[in-house]
C-alpha cells in the first residue's frame, strides 16, 4: 500500500493540476468570472483534499480486505472515482448555492458539471499517477 507521505504527494498534485485546468474551463463554460470559479475550486480543493485522502486509504484498505491487493483494474477505477465524486458533489451543494447565489438547482448543475470534468481528470490522473509510482507489490500481478 501507499505511505502516508506519497498520498499527501497525490493528493496535493491531483488538486493543483486540477485547479489549474478548472478555473479558466468553468469560467468559460459558466460564464462567470475566473476569480469565483477559482474560489468554488479552491473550497471544493480543500475539501477534495481531505477525502481525498481519507477515501483512498478507505477504498485502499477495502481492496486489500476483499481482493489481497491495492491493484486497481479499469472497472474499480471506474467505481472508484463514481463513488469519490458522489461524496464530493454532496458535500459542495450548499456552498455552490451559497457562494454563486443561485438556486439548489441551478447549483447542482454546476455541481455536476464541475464533477464530470473530475470524473474525468481523476481517471487519468490517477491511472497516470500509478504508472509513476507504481507499487513494488503490482509486478507480482502485471501479467494477470
Amino acid at each position: 500500500m501507499r505511505s502516508p507521505l506519497d498520498r499527501l504527494r497525490h493528493a496535493i498534485s491531483f488538486e493543483i493540476l486540477g485547479l489549474l485546468l478548472l478555473a479558466p474551463l468553468g469560467a468559460l463554460v459558466y460564464g462567470v468570472p475566473v476569480s469565483d470559479m477559482g474560489v468554488v475550486g479552491l473550497v471544493g480543493a480543500t475539501l477534495a483534499t481531505v477525502w481525498n485522502y481519507l477515501y483512498n486509504w478507505m477504498f485502499d484498505h477495502a481492496m486489500m480486505r476483499l481482493t489481497g491487493t491495492t491493484l486497481k483494474r479499469p472497472a474499480t477505477r471506474v467505481v472508484h472515482a463514481l463513488l469519490f465524486e458522489g461524496g464530493l458533489l454532496a458535500a459542495l451543494l450548499p456552498f455552490i448555492a451559497w457562494y454563486m447565489q443561485m438556486g439548489l438547482w441551478a447549483a447542482f448543475v454546476m455541481d455536476l458539471g464541475v464533477a464530470g470534468f473530475y470524473l474525468v481528470y481523476a481517471f487519468v490522473f490517477n491511472w497516470g499517477y500509478d504508472r509513476l509510482f507504481p507499487l513494488p507489490e503490482w509486478a507480482a500481478t502485471a501479467g494477470r
